[in-house]
């Protein structure tokens, strides 16, 4: 049997001003790039010392209906790729539950030092590939806007879209034409695997629907709220019936998060795609040094390094916790920035044309 006792943290004032505040910024980062913010909320809750499967599961727990507050959102500004999120979230679900064996299989294996040595892990690993990829590639995107170069689908995502496979062709408005939905199965199931195994799903499914199957950044962010909320629906009641989801945390994250969300999704309609992952990569390496500081730490407590010193593991801590909210506050910076800027912009643009209208009545 799994003790479940040690599973639950005390809360104090304090960690419930944080963890609104963390769900603010993440339910921000996910209405912003449709990731659902997982890799800014779970390690949020590590930071204070949640189990890192209590953190995987409860994150989960609130992902859905703030997934689905986005997405609805999103939808109004006519984003969102129903079908996609649809057909991507049936195989997602499989893979969630896959993801979920495996996660209560370390954690009764190893314990909740082996169950964060593993999220720590997966973070690290996931965060500076994706997030160094999809860094660079704003910066290709940035340029081509400076030049007014159209930006072009991968070639993957070509080769992706030329293969007729007869009877498995289906229209996707996000993507302008026919896929073969065989595509999107290991896209799917490996969104749903890494999001029940460290609830970061998104890190597979938004650049999977941009780099393979080509849709575009803003329309990628916004479909993958849809999976999100299937994910977050299955996975949630997974976790539940295991005792590992902590209701209290995810109500105080959920709150923040049904406000940040949305102001997230208004802020895309103001911003190119290239900021877009800009943010996402941004946030992505810095909290990839949050969770890398904790990583002997967890090592130490398995034995399969020697044993820090407290001093050691105390000063780990809490530059790790320094260096996450920084990533908050920086993410949230970013997306305000941007978004005042493109509300600006816009209001000139509106501004300009009304002057427009009004000479052209006087003439």
């Amino acid at each position: 049997m799994i003790d479940l006792t040690t599973n639950f943290i005390d809360l104090n004032l304090m960690n419930v001003m944080y963890l609104f505040f963390v769900g603010l910024i993440g339910g921000l980062v996910s209405g912003f790039i449709g990731s659902g913010g997982a890799f800014v909320l779970t390690p949020g809750m590590m930071s204070i010392g949640v189990p890192g499967l209590v953190a995987v599961a409860t994150n989960m727990c609130h992902k859905f209906p703030k997934a689905l507050v986005g997405a609805v959102k999103r939808a109004k500004f006519g984003q969102v790729d129903v079908k996609l999120g649809l057909v991507m979230g049936a195989s997602a679900e499989a893979g969630v539950l896959v993801g979920a064996h495996i996660q209560e299989y370390i954690k009764k294996t190893f314990g909740d030092a082996g169950s964060n040595l593993y999220v720590s892990a997966a973070f690290v690993i996931v965060l500076s590939i994706v997030g160094t990829y999809v860094l660079f590639d704003a910066m290709k995107t940035k340029n081509n806007n400076k030049t007014n170069k159209a930006e072009e689908i991968t070639k993957i995502a070509k080769w992706v879209r030329s293969v007729n496979i007869p009877g498995t062709m289906v229209y996707f408005k996000s993507l302008g034409g026919k896929v073969s939905f065989l595509f999107t199965i290991p896209l799917g199931f490996a969104t749903g695997i890494l999001a029940s195994t460290i609830a970061v799903g998104g890190f597979i499914g938004v650049p999977g629907l941009m780099y393979v199957l080509g849709a575009p950044a803003i329309m990628a962010s916004a479909t993958e709220l849809v999976i999100a909320f299937v994910m977050g629906l299955l996975g949630s009641l997974k976790y539940a019936m295991g005792g590992f989801v902590d209701i209290r945390l995810a109500m105080i994250i959920l709150a923040g998060s049904l406000f940040g969300v949305q102001l997230g999704a208004i802020g895309t309609t103001y911003v190119k795609d290239y900021m877009i992952k800009i943010v996402m990569g941004v946030i992505m390496l810095i909290v990839l040094v949050s969770r890398g500081l904790m990583v002997p730490v967890y090592m130490g407590q398995l034995g399969l390094i020697s044993p820090l010193s407290d001093n050691t593991v105390t000063m780990l801590k809490t530059i790790s916790f320094i260096t996450m909210v920084a990533a908050l506050m920086i993410g949230a910076l970013i997306i305000c920035a941007a978004l005042i800027k493109g509300m600006r912009a816009e209001r000139k643009l509106n501004k300009l044309a009304e002057f427009e209208v009004s000479t052209t009545a006087l003439k």
